[in-house]
């Protein structure tokens, strides 16, 4: 699609930011332009990224996702400001299956399978702080890729940042996607400019989002011991954002396992945008809860856009 218009949503999960398609037929050319063009934030619509709701038999990794899950009707093909693909968003599956709801897809109740490049995702409806309306997504298992060494240590990488005078330790997290954590005090946390993208060694081979996290300790919340982080992050592909959801969970987890045995397995993530809820699953699983907003519905004039 090179010309005419193209109809998209907005929406957001603790404020970062999305632009949503409804291509559920696959039928159009997502090209790198295209979402570099939708997510740029003056002469576009504006975006932390781009979101697609497409049938999941419509792609390969849609294909295989139904395979483990044949109820995974919907694939969300998720990709960077920048235009690369990224292989999970955990604020972006929460918005995504708020923008199902609005389709008229999910009814809402129940849980809802979505096929994701990290897997099957399992969302559900729960109530949030003061009786708002959260999602509730299943993240997958979540991993230390440097191992027990790396537990054992506390680290496994260095990090330098901007504004910062030294370089730190910091902890390597999968979530389905690469996250490297680090460890600082709260004006440090303040301090950082990340409006550079920070130094990580060793190199990793694909590339990795860096969450700078203040544990805050333990609080009591509705009778239970939880865990408080404070955290801001860079994301590759895009630059520093006001939230991540996959890095709230990194976030969460490195914090839990710098606290040793005994530590809570429910943690508060509050970000630039909000605050999120992360809970480790029996299973080494994870669970990522927080809001979702569709904000707007637009036509773009793809002409205007300067799509070519």
């Amino acid at each position: 699609m090179t010309s005419g218009t193209l109809r998209v949503t907005k929406g957001h999960g603790t404020q970062n930011d999305f632009v949503l398609l409804d291509d559920r037929e696959g039928a159009l050319d997502l090209t790198d332009a295209l979402v570099r063009d939708l997510a740029d934030r003056r002469a576009g619509v504006g975006g932390d990224g781009v979101i697609r709701v497409v049938a999941s038999e419509s792609l390969p990794e849609g294909a295989a996702a139904l395979r483990d899950e044949p109820s995974a009707e919907w694939f969300m093909d998720y990709r960077n400001s920048d235009g690369s693909i990224a292989e999970m968003c955990g604020n972006g599956v929460r918005v995504f299956a708020a923008y199902l709801e609005h389709l008229g897809l999910w009814g809402g109740s129940g849980e809802l399978a979505l096929g994701t490049r990290a897997g099957v995702r399992r969302v559900r409806r729960v109530e949030g702080p003061d009786g708002a309306a959260w999602y509730a997504v299943t993240m997958g298992r979540w991993t230390l890729p440097g191992g027990p060494d790396a537990l054992a240590a506390g680290y496994d990488a260095e990090v330098q940042v901007s504004g910062l005078d030294v370089v730190r330790p910091a902890l390597s997290v999968d979530v389905g996607n690469p996250h490297t954590v680090l460890a600082l005090r709260d004006d440090e946390l303040d301090g950082a400019d990340l409006s550079r993208e920070p130094l990580v060694v060793p190199v990793p081979p694909h590339g990795t989002n860096v969450e700078l996290v203040v544990p805050l300790g333990e609080q009591e919340v509705d009778g239970r011991v939880v865990g408080r982080v404070r955290m801001r992050v860079h994301e590759r592909g895009v630059g520093e954002t006001r939230s991540c959801g996959t890095g709230a969970v990194a976030a969460a987890m490195a914090v839990r396992a710098w606290a040793g045995a005994g530590a809570p397995d429910v943690w508060l993530v509050d970000v630039p945008g909000g605050t999120v809820r992360v809970t480790a699953l029996p299973d080494g699983e994870a669970e990522l809860a927080g809001p979702a907003v569709l904000v707007a519905e637009a036509q773009v004039d793809l002409d205007a856009l300067g799509v070519r």
